[in-house]
């Protein structure tokens, strides 16, 4: 098999929506992998606005706007546009990211980014940042179920933090019956994780039975230490967790690995 091929034949699982997974998808695909949707998360505007509007529209007193996903940058943007006011006229508020995927989702938008995280965690976006950040006013968007780490960082470095829901993280989209039928059977080579939220939903989807099952028959890639560190917890080991929060540093983990487990016996069940 050539290295071209290098996943020729395994099944794996990725647990986002379609839009979210197109150049993961292709990637995989690419090298030989058949690619099994389990949206796993979905994600929608907040039922309420009025705490976003006033802050979008008070953007231009803020001296940080902080994005700590792709989905805080694209929905908050959107809401900008929704109210007349495009995400580049912010006067003089600086804008950061978490890793460079949220970075290049921020830049589509229009956001000039000031600073990209080297760690793609919010605590590590605060240590960057603290020493600029005493006396500073912070816009936090992001999701309802955000931990809280960040925001207690941005506090504890004596920052004023505002945050807002930006959008509304919900549970396991419409899958497949085949795909879940797979899933449940364990019958998949790989499955991947993008977000603590993903691993709590298909836990509570699938029970904990079945759940545990996929630690026991299947490898189970991550994308970061705190979607690692939300995988562990709910019991299941970590095979992979890639080093960038991009479609192209996962497929890459994912070729590394089959490469190097070839004999690999996930569904062996």
């Amino acid at each position: 098999m050539t290295a071209a091929r290098a996943l020729e034949g395994k099944r794996i699982v990725v647990t986002r929506t379609a839009e979210q997974a197109r150049d993961l998808v292709a990637r995989l695909e690419s090298m030989g992998a058949i690619v099994l949707l389990f949206p796993a998360v979905s994600f929608s505007e907040p039922a309420n606005t009025a705490e976003l509007d006033r802050a979008i529209r008070s953007l231009a007193e803020f001296d940080w706007v902080l994005f700590t996903s792709a989905n805080a940058a694209r929905f908050f943007a959107a809401r900008c546009r929704k109210l007349g006011i495009e995400p580049s006229r912010r006067g003089n508020c600086r804008c950061a990211a978490v890793g460079p995927a949220t970075a290049t989702a921020a830049a589509a938008e229009g956001f000039l980014v000031d600073h990209v995280a080297q760690e793609f965690t919010g605590a590590a976006l605060a240590h960057e940042l603290s020493s600029a950040l005493a006396g500073k006013k912070i816009l936090l968007p992001r999701s309802e179920r955000a931990r809280r780490d960040l925001p207690e960082a941005l506090s504890a470095a004596g920052a004023e933090v505002v945050e807002v829901v930006a959008y509304h993280t919900g549970g396991v989209g419409p899958v497949d019956p085949e795909v879940m039928r797979a899933v449940r059977n364990a019958d998949v080579d790989m499955i991947s994780f993008f977000s603590p939220s993903a691993v709590e939903n298909l836990r509570a989807d699938l029970g904990e039975a079945q759940f545990a099952r996929l630690g026991t028959h299947v490898a189970v890639a991550v994308v970061g230490p705190v979607t690692a560190a939300a995988l562990q917890s709910a019991g299941l080991p970590v095979a992979i967790e890639a080093p960038l929060a991009t479609a192209e540093s996962m497929a890459t983990a994912i070729a590394k690995y089959f490469s190097v487990n070839t004999s690999s016996t996930a569904r062996s069940v």
